[in-house]
């Protein structure tokens, strides 16, 4: 059974429609990434399958007793808050401090507990984040954008730690992201989002699209030879630039 089944939801603020019968599913155990230019909608619809926004039409379908864990794409935690990454994981769950552990040793930060929020780096606030949402051991880890104002080596040392949870805890995830190199390497499938699903499948279909070239030029070329790169599908270790849309 599908974890998460999208049939045709549409998302407006007043006037303004920003997603518009747009119908997806997530099966267990796959990494399913959403890209799009910005305001496309790929927030909104993380929120709307999380049920903090409520759609103008369409239907959305979790499996029964779904457990989903979710970094959103900020978080601000008052620098001048004194509060331990322990307090900050257990404020609005009953989790022990083994579960703390583990969260955080699931998240290559183990050694974090007793450290200060406002003293983390980010990338170390980002593996906080994420162990947060892994604490209760999800079906489905939801993930918008989670690794904004990471540098290019921080962003891909996180994702390789997403790619780690799932062959270790076997949970599926969907995920908002703008780097589409990491797209290419760390996905099952791609959707395109522009207000609508554009095109959807593997990596290499989709970024062959004629609709994903319009919307990132056809220099996407290279996200693709990178993908074919780390896939072992070709030998060229000239590493493109990748090519970031902001969200």
């Amino acid at each position: 059974m599908s974890l998460i089944t999208v049939k045709n939801l549409s998302v407006a603020y007043g006037a303004n429609t920003v997603l518009r019968d747009v119908s997806l599913v997530v099966e267990p155990g796959e990494i399913v990434t959403i890209v799009g230019p910005n305001g496309s909608g790929k927030s909104s619809l993380l929120r709307a399958i999380i049920g903090a926004t409520e759609p103008a039409s369409g239907e959305i379908f979790l499996k029964p007793g779904l457990k989903i864990g979710y970094v959103p794409q900020r978080l601000h935690v008052d620098p001048t808050l004194p509060i331990t990454v322990e307090r900050f994981m257990r404020l609005t769950d009953r989790v022990s401090k083994a579960d703390c552990r583990s969260a955080l040793a699931a998240a290559a930060v183990p050694d974090l507990l007793k450290r200060q929020m406002s003293r983390l780096s980010g990338g170390q606030f980002q593996r906080v984040m994420l162990a947060r949402a892994l604490i209760n051991r999800p079906d489905v880890l939801l993930l918008d954008e989670a690794t904004q104002g990471l540098d290019q080596p921080g962003s891909a040392a996180f994702y390789q730690q997403i790619e780690t949870v799932r062959r270790d805890t076997g949970c599926a995830v969907l995920m908002v992201s703008h780097e589409l190199h990491v797209v290419m390497s760390a996905s099952d499938r791609v959707i395109c989002l522009n207000g609508h699903v554009c095109c959807e499948g593997a990596p290499a279909v989709v970024a062959s699209a004629p609709e994903y070239r319009a919307l990132f030029g056809t220099g996407t070329g290279g996200a693709l030879a990178l993908y074919r790169h780390d896939h072992g599908h070709d030998h060229n270790h000239d590493h493109p630039q990748s090519h970031e849309v902001d969200d």
